[in-house]
């Protein structure tokens, strides 16, 4: 559906067969962010805490793996937009809002922007939690032989 319409599933979770060309057009990276990053500016000393949080949160981000130069600067440029919207007298208006989000969009700062560049992040398997009174259980039959 490109840009509008309804975010697709992942491709774990789509039903049917696919073809094999729909398949490979899915771009998959790690979740994590590369191991090599350029030389990124630090976050102005003066954004809002909100802003400084969203800019280091792209560094660790598989996103990351994508950015050019470029987005870097674009995503400083956005940090500072929000900053000043969030540090401002006055609440920021919707076509402020608008705005922001849209440049947001364009660095693929969630999880439907990526889906919608047919770009995926490969999630960590998850891990089982066993309630701590189960293997309070276990310890103690083993002590005793059980």
């Amino acid at each position: 559906m490109g840009a509008r319409g309804p975010i697709g599933k992942r491709s774990e979770e789509r039903m049917g067969h696919r073809s094999k060309q729909e398949k490979d057009s899915i771009t998959k990276a790690p979740s994590e962010p590369p191991a090599e990053l350029p030389d990124l500016p630090e976050p102005d000393a003066l954004w809002h805490p909100i802003a400084t949080d969203w800019y280091l949160s792209l560094r660790d981000s598989g996103q990351a793996a994508f950015y050019q130069p470029s987005d870097w600067a674009m995503a400083r440029y956005a940090a500072e937009l929000m900053s000043r919207g969030l540090s401002g007298d006055r609440p920021p208006n919707g076509q402020y809002v608008a705005a922001l989000n849209s440049v947001m969009s364009s660095l693929l700062t969630t999880e439907g922007d990526r889906r919608r560049a047919r770009i995926e992040l490969e999630r960590k398997p998850a891990v089982k939690a066993v309630p701590a009174s189960v293997t309070a259980i276990a310890d103690y039959r083993s002590s005793i032989g059980g």
